[in-house]
């Protein structure tokens, strides 16, 4: 089946808009807020550049870490009382949104060609459709670069605005959750004093 241009487009634009609606669906579902927010030890280490695949993140009342969501739209319900987190959540969702819809249009682009190879007779390589497919492919993967510089640094700003709001009680109540069950002193060979601290597992 040979599809066009037009169709191809087409297809890619409804399963974009369809995908960026379920996001926003989703993030309308009612969850507490007000919780510590911890991503896990290697998404909170991302930089520029980064890896595009999703966040994991838990909260202070678990230990497990839960997929973001690929807009994040599974964290936004915890940072709904934070203007400033929720901005810098709304800029990595249009980045993610971006990221999609490159995507899309660059294996658009590749499929295009590859049915542009038995289009005829003879099997084509570098016809006119094929040119434009191919500048297509290529301006895609420039502009993915580009996308994909800040697109991490947006969600650790979300993370950190919405922490840096919490009120000191939720701070304190972090400190009584992890403080040392003992603290003592104790002597070294040298007989110096050094601090002790111990903790209990549970």
């Amino acid at each position: 089946m040979r599809l066009s241009v037009t169709t191809i487009c087409r297809r890619t634009a409804l399963l974009f808009f369809f995908l960026l609606g379920f996001s926003q669906a989703y993030a309308q579902q009612p969850t507490p807020m007000g919780q510590f927010i911890r991503l896990s030890p290697e998404d909170k280490d991302r930089g520029l550049n980064g890896q595009q695949t999703n966040f994991y993140f838990a909260t202070d009342t678990s230990t497990d870490y839960r997929n973001a969501g690929y807009f994040g739209q599974k964290l936004r319900p915890y940072l709904a009382d934070n203007p400033e987190a929720l901005e810098f959540l709304n800029d990595y969702r249009r980045q993610k949104a971006l990221h999609l819809a490159e995507r899309l249009v660059f294996v658009g682009s590749v499929a295009l060609y590859g049915q542009q190879v038995l289009a005829g007779d003879e099997r084509q390589y570098f016809n006119n459709t094929q040119k434009v497919a191919a500048g297509v492919a290529v301006f895609s993967l420039i502009v993915n670069v580009l996308i994909s510089r800040n697109t991490n640094t947006h969600m650790l700003r979300a993370v950190e605005a919405h922490n840096s709001m919490l009120p000191a009680a939720r701070h304190g109540a972090l400190w009584q959750r992890y403080r040392p069950t003992t603290i003592g002193m104790s002597a070294t060979a040298t007989g110096r004093p050094l601090l002790a601290l111990s903790w209990q597992l549970h």
